[in-house]
């Protein structure tokens, strides 16, 4: 019998079994507020189910559809949030990028003006 994998972080906020203030959501993905937000407008776009999309560095040809629709759902995500004035987006890639939960999950952040370089 095959083992079941644990499911993620985001997994179970996805599934509405960890609680959060979901912004959006679809069928294949979900928008939430960071629990620790680095600016007034912080929130995270995931697909639904990680699968093996850990880190973009992962991607399959066949999920190129799916993390097309992450980045749109990202725009939907900061025109609801009023972020007219610009956003940052961001995909921490693995350990050295700061990436703490191995599912790819793309951050929109906004609300206030961005430094540069974002180092």
């Amino acid at each position: 019998m095959a083992e079941e994998k644990e499911l993620t972080l985001f997994e179970k906020i996805a599934n509405h079994t960890i609680p959060s203030t979901i912004v959006y959501e679809d069928d294949v993905s979900c928008a939430f507020r960071d629990i620790n937000p680095c600016a007034p407008v912080h929130i995270i776009v995931v697909p639904k189910v990680c699968g093996n999309l850990t880190q973009l560095r992962y991607m399959k040809e066949d999920q190129e559809q799916l993390v097309g629709h992450l980045m749109r759902v990202a725009t939907i995500v900061a025109k609801q949030e009023g972020l007219e004035a610009g956003y940052r987006i961001v995909i921490n890639d693995g350990p050295d990028a700061q990436q703490t939960v191995m599912h790819l999950h793309i951050h929109v952040i906004g609300g206030k003006k961005c430094g540069w370089p974002p180092v």
